[in-house]
């Protein structure tokens, strides 16, 4: 499968695998504009300079790599979606972690990582007024760490 980048600037970094087993391709910030958003919170926003063309039936996935964990920044939608029929600038909006001057990624930085995805084909939406029994049930956050098949501890 051959996926299509364009460069729209001389600054644009085609995105790489920095190891052919990597799952992800890194991004590499050309420019940091920002903005402030609803919240009057003022988001960075991560320009790569780079349009690409994913092959009907993929997505790209926007991940921030794990040298986030060194700056005070998160991507506003924990994960960006990139449609096969987007065409535009591959972006990433950040806002900051801290009340204090974040440590942030700038221009020349990788900064995200786009991983690409196949979609499955046969996905099927149907209504229903019943759902099958599960182990889970309806245990939503932390259902899982309930405790009630352990033994009780005897004080």
């Amino acid at each position: 499968m051959k996926v299509k980048f364009k460069k729209l600037s001389e600054q644009a970094t085609i995105p790489f695998r920095a190891h052919p087993t990597d799952a992800g391709f890194d991004l590499v910030a050309t420019n940091v504009t920002h903005e402030i958003n609803e919240c009057g919170q003022l988001i960075l926003v991560y320009h790569t300079d780079i349009a690409m063309e994913l092959p009907n039936g993929y997505v790209g996935l926007l991940f921030p790599r794990s040298s986030i964990c060194s700056k005070s920044v998160t991507l506003t939608n924990c994960v960006g979606v990139i449609d096969s029929s987007y065409r535009g600038e591959i972006m990433a909006k950040m806002r900051s972690t801290t009340d204090v001057v974040p440590a942030i990624y700038k221009p020349g930085d990788k900064f995200a990582q786009i991983v690409i995805i196949k979609l499955p084909d046969d996905i099927e939406v149907e209504e229903t007024e019943t759902l099958s029994e599960s182990d889970r049930g309806e245990g939503g956050y932390g259902s899982t760490d309930n405790v009630a098949h352990k033994k009780e501890v005897v004080e």
